[in-house]
């Protein structure tokens, strides 16, 4: 029995084909690498690909071109290449077949030296840049039969047929035929075939371009019906980067085939579009390995449509060449356009990234420099009516992967990284497998690494915990659903409601809950807690921060805000109890979150969405001293006392205001002054100014008798208040003036709050009814005050306001 038929792979009953890059076979230790992986890989009648060795086209190239430069130096090249050749038949093949191959290597550089003599056609050129192929099958087939694995050469001209062009496709109908014929003459033995190299009808060699070689690979084993192309090279597969610029890279184990397909549109190294022609039109499976580590992994690519979420691999390309066609302004050019368009897509030659003006009248088409001139020729052959110029030296860099145009973290942060770098267009494929940039003298190495780290370390994950589910709750559920995306976008963050909860049951799901269906479901999935229960239920979450939303206005909430702080979670409140609660204790939570360096912001708290917190906060910290504070700060009294003329009762107008949600969820929070006189205290911390709670002289419009009702109850003898609010009004009309519930802090540090009768047009009293109205004094403005007026109240504005705030913190988080 032979080694070949002892080891695993080789039990396969169905034929294989192996594929090996000029870098596994690059010299003999390479060489004798792919033997072993053959051994150990391939079944006794498997196909065997083979590109030219090491640098060997590069080389046969350079000759070519040295020809008509520098007889000396083309000398030279020559020599050194046949000597590079010979080196390796010398230290891999032993007895007389070494001195065979030698002398066949002898009678190849004879003839392509006899051939060098005249100037050398198109069809010339290419039959002396597939001689690498041709020595590299030669030199391992006679390798593996010396090994005892036999083998034998065969040449891809003799069967492979394709006409010239920028990139020749094999007639399949024609080859099949001539490929069957010749395995059938070889049963027993691998086959090892030549890569890159076509024939024509008149028998000229046909080079099949970019990748040839991995092309007629998969064009072969679909011709041959294998079950498996593994194409062997110096990496294992396919990385979220170059493994060789980005070290964090990672291997991508399995790749859908649109993916792959659109990397290698992209000109990746790696694979290239026609490769995967062959795979997508049969039932091969497609591998990628590692000659130098067989087991360091693969790439498997899968013959299904991706439905991924974002990107997978950062790739660059350099000598990038752009088409710029400038359409004349008599011309339409929605019509030129079409045409362009028409004639790309039946020349099959696509470009990587393309550019639209219809302003400019200009569409630019951005290839490889190794296609480019072809392209330029068939688009001038075509007629289409266009100064056309050819710019070179561009360079480009592409995130690809199904659905990466649709991922808001992936397209800020690629979006990110581009500032500042000299960008001539950005393109996001139609398919929304890839979003490219090209670029002018570009460090793409540093940009490849520089975006890998933002789109594929670790996405910042922010865990949403909504405490309450109220008028205000509800609407900010509704505001999240649709500006999550935006949210996400702006930030490059991945932002998840992990948790909504009531005053007696909490829903918890790490995975994610959809805010659209909280309130439908809520009763469903969300279970009893007591205290600080709910707490702990969040302790061992996986995200990466954690931010509570408290839009209630509750007390025991408040207290158990440094908790939160402790447990490293941020805050967000319209809950004013805690901001207005003794200094000491208002101190106690700013202080638990300074020490954790975790963010409290109650922008909410006062004026809704109005920004006067964040509007006294800075302008105590750019140096101005805050004196005095006067306004209106309730949007519930405002709207209520705009209403209040006599002509329905105040506590129908009350009825009114709660339905629609303008009120706290027990009105007589507002009606207390309770509510006005924590903003005011909460404003006054944020001015920098000392005020305690109980220094503030409050008016309450709520009679001793129903203040320790509950709810229903206050409701259902609410007309109690009209008694005493017909009182104010009755003095208002004498004093021909209006009501207005005003909270006042004056200079000499005198804090009310309470009913005012005040002159219509006295600029607290012409308001929009829930308008909220500030004005600060101070240094700066002194004589004149700074006036912050707008909506007030309303859980829109509201909701807004939270939302505001979690913006901020996800700017402070970056």
């Amino acid at each position: 029995m032979s080694a070949v038929e002892v080891v695993s792979p080789q039990q396969l009953h169905s034929r294989q084909l192996h594929k090996f890059g000029g870098s596994s076979l690059a010299d003999p230790d390479c060489f004798r690498r792919v033997a072993k992986i053959l051994e150990q890989y391939s079944g006794a009648t498997d196909i065997i690909v083979v590109s030219a060795a090491g640098k060997t086209t590069n080389r046969l190239i350079e000759w070519l071109s040295l020809l008509s430069q520098d007889g000396r130096l083309a000398h030279e090249s020559f020599q050194n290449l046949r000597k590079y050749q010979q080196d390796l038949i010398e230290n891999l093949i032993e007895g007389d077949q070494k001195q065979d191959l030698v002398d066949l290597l002898y009678n190849d550089f004879s003839e392509m030296a006899k051939v060098s003599e005249s100037p050398l056609s198109e069809a010339q050129r290419a039959w002396v840049q597939g001689f690498g192929e041709i020595w590299s099958a030669r030199l391992l087939s006679s390798l593996l039969t010396q090994l005892n694995l036999p083998a034998v050469k065969l040449d891809s001209r003799s069967f492979l047929r394709a006409e010239r062009g920028a990139q020749p496709e094999v007639d399949r109908a024609s080859s099949w035929p001539l490929l069957k014929e010749q395995l059938i003459q070889h049963t027993q033995r691998r086959v090892v075939i030549t890569g890159f190299m076509a024939q024509n009808k008149t028998g000229e060699t046909v080079l099949l371009g970019r990748n040839g070689s991995d092309y007629s690979a998969t064009i072969i084993g679909a011709l041959a019906d294998v079950s498996r192309v593994t194409i062997w090279s110096d990496v294992a597969g396919v990385y979220s980067a170059d493994p060789r610029v980005v070290i964090d890279s990672c291997l991508l184990p399995l790749l859908r085939l649109d993916e792959a397909a659109e990397l290698a549109r992209l000109a990746a190294p790696v694979l290239h579009t026609r490769t995967l022609q062959p795979v997508a039109q049969s039932n091969i499976d497609l591998n990628l390995r590692c000659s130098y580590d067989p087991e360091s992994g693969s790439t498997r690519i899968e013959r299904v449509l991706a439905s991924g979420r974002g990107a997978k691999i950062i790739t660059s390309l350099n000598d990038v060449c752009v088409l710029q066609l400038d359409i004349p302004r008599s011309h339409d050019f929605a019509a030129a356009q079409r045409d362009v368009e028409s004639l790309l897509s039946k020349k099959q030659i696509q470009p990587l990234a393309a550019s639209s003006s219809a302003d400019q009248h200009r569409i630019q088409l951005a290839y490889t420099a190794e296609v480019v001139n072809s392209v330029l020729e068939q688009i001038q052959d075509a007629g289409i009516p266009a100064d056309i110029r050819l710019r070179e030296g561009f360079s480009m860099v592409a995130a690809v992967g199904a659905g990466v145009t649709a991922n808001p973290v992936h397209c800020h942060g690629f979006y990110q990284q581009l500032r500042g770098q000299p960008m001539e267009f950005i393109c996001e494929s139609s398919n929304g497998l890839s979003i490219a940039a090209l670029l002018r003298k570009a460090n793409t190495s540093s940009l490849v690494a520089d975006i890998h780290r933002q789109l594929f370390q670790a996405q910042r994950r922010i865990g949403l915990v909504l405490l309450g589910k109220g008028n205000i709750g509800s609407r900010w559920l509704s505001l999240f659903n649709e500006q999550k995306a935006a949210l996400e976008k702006r930030h490059g963050m991945n932002f998840e409601l992990i948790s909504v909860q009531d005053s007696d049951a909490q829903w918890v799901d790490f995975s994610g809950i959809d805010s659209s269906v909280v309130m439908e479901k809520f009763a469903e999935k969300a279970t009893a807690y007591k205290e600080s229960e709910w707490i702990g239920r969040l302790l061992n979450h996986p995200f990466d921060d954690i931010v509570v939303l408290d839009v209630t206005a509750s007390t025991p909430l408040a207290a158990q805000y440094t908790e939160l702080a402790e447990h490293g979670f941020h805050l967000i409140s319209a809950n004013k109890v805690a901001g207005s609660a003794s200094a000491e204790l208002y101190h106690q939570v700013q202080d638990a979150f300074s020490k954790t360096g975790r963010y409290w912001l109650y922008n909410a708290t006062v004026g809704a969405g109005l920004p006067i917190n964040h509007t006294v906060r800075d302008l105590r910290e750019s140096g101005d001293q805050i004196m005095a504070l006067s306004g209106i700060f309730s949007g519930t009294l405002s709207w209520l006392f705009q209403q209040f003329n006599g002509e329905v009762k105040f506590s129908e107008l009350l009825e009114q205001a709660w339905q629609q949600g303008l009120t706290e969820p027990d009105p007589r929070e507002d009606l207390s002054g309770a509510d006005v006189m924590r903003k005011l205290v909460i404003l006054a911390r944020e001015s920098g100014l000392i005020l305690e709670p109980e220094q503030v002289q409050v008016q309450s419009l709520v009679p001793e008798e129903l203040s320790t009702l509950s709810l229903d109850g206050f409701l259902d003898q609410s007309k109690k208040l009209d008694e005493v609010l017909e009182d104010w009004l009755e003095r208002a009309k004498k004093e021909q003036g209006v009501l207005r519930y005003v909270a006042r802090l004056t200079r000499e540090g005198k804090a009310r709050v309470g009913i005012e009768v005040l002159q219509e047009e006295h600029p607290l009293a012409n308001l929009l009814p829930c308008d909220n109205i500030f004005a600060i004094e101070s240094q700066w403005y002194r004589e004149n005050p700074l006036v912050i007026r707008g909506p007030g109240a309303g859980r829109d504005v509201t909701a807004g306001a939270l939302l505001s705030d979690l913006n901020r913190i996800a700017s402070l988080l970056k």
